[in-house]
C-alpha cells in the first residue's frame, strides 16, 4: 500500500478547495442560509410543529443532506475529470500509485470537503434555529458514510462524463429533484396515498429520514433500513469503480 501516493493525491485535492474558496465553501453556505430564511421563516410561520419539532429545525437534516449529496458528487466528479481533460491522468496511471491509493486519495478528499462543509452548515443553522442532536455519534457516522458513498458515485460520474456539461446532468436532473421530493422540506405523513407510496420509491427518502432520526430520534423510515441501503449503494459504487480500473473505461481512451 503506497500511503504516500494516496496522501499526495488527497492533499492536492484538498488544496483545490482553498484555491476555489467561494465555490467550495461560501457558495453552499450562502445557499443554505437562503433556504433557512425562505423556508424556515416563511413556511415555518404557517407550519408550527412536525412531530414535536419546529419546522425550522425539522428541515435542518434535509438541508444538510442536500448539501452533502451535491458537494460530494461535484467534488469527486470534477476531481477525476480534470486530469482526464488535461491528459495528466496518463501520468497517474503510469506512476507507482495503485488503484486503491488513487481511489482513497480522490474519494477521501471529496468526502473530507463534504464533512467539513456539513460541520459549517450545522454551525450556520444554529444562527437561525435552536436544535439539539439526539444521537451525535450516529449523526456524524451517517454523514461520513453518505459523503463517502456519493463521493464514490461522483468518481464514477467523473469517469463517465466526456464533457463539462455531462458533469452537471446527473446532479441537476437527478439528484436535485430526488432531494426536493425526498422529504427534505416535509414529512411523508403529510402526503396522501398514492403519493406516499410513490415517495417511498425515492431512495433519497431513506437518506433524509435516516439523518433526521439521528438528529431527533424519530423519522418516517427505520434507521436500520437507511444504513443498510447506504452501505449497499457504497458497495455497488465500489464494484463499478473496480470495473472501471480493470477495464480502463474512459481512463485509457
Amino acid at each position: 500500500m503506497n500511503w504516500r501516493g494516496a496522501f499526495t493525491i488527497y492533499r492536492w485535492e484538498l488544496a483545490r478547495t482553498w484555491r476555489t474558496l467561494f465555490e467550495s465553501i461560501l457558495s453552499p453556505v450562502l445557499t443554505t442560509s437562503l433556504y433557512f430564511v425562505v423556508f424556515g421563516t416563511a413556511i415555518g410561520g404557517q407550519i408550527q410543529m412536525i412531530g414535536g419539532v419546529s419546522y425550522a429545525a425539522f428541515i435542518v437534516p434535509g438541508l444538510l443532506l442536500m448539501t452533502v449529496l451535491n458537494e460530494s458528487t461535484a467534488n469527486a466528479s470534477f476531481g477525476i475529470y480534470l486530469p482526464r481533460f488535461t491528459g495528466s491522468i496518463y501520468e497517474l496511471l503510469s506512476s507507482p500509485t495503485g488503484v486503491t491509493e488513487t481511489v482513497i486519495g480522490y474519494i477521501g478528499a471529496a468526502a473530507t470537503k463534504s464533512v467539513i462543509l456539513a460541520a459549517i452548515i450545522v454551525l450556520t443553522a444554529r444562527l437561525f434555529v435552536d436544535f439539539h442532536v439526539v444521537h451525535p455519534v450516529l449523526a456524524v457516522g451517517f454523514v461520513v458514510l453518505i459523503a463517502i458513498s456519493f463521493s464514490a458515485f461522483g468518481f464514477i460520474l467523473g469517469c463517465w462524463a466526456d464533457g463539462f456539461e455531462k458533469l452537471q446532468v446527473v446532479p441537476m436532473l437527478v439528484l436535485t429533484p430526488l432531494t426536493f421530493l425526498g422529504g427534505t422540506f416535509y414529512s411523508l405523513d403529510m402526503l396522501q396515498e398514492p403519493w406516499r407510496s410513490v415517495a417511498m420509491a425515492n431512495p433519497v427518502v431513506y437518506l433524509v429520514n435516516g439523518l433526521r432520526w439521528t438528529f431527533y430520534g424519530q423519522a418516517d423510515v427505520d434507521i436500520r433500513i437507511s444504513f443498510a441501503l447506504t452501505l449497499a449503494f457504497l458497495g455497488v459504487c465500489a464494484a463499478v469503480i473496480g470495473w472501471i480500473f480493470r477495464t480502463g473505461y474512459r481512463l485509457r481512451t
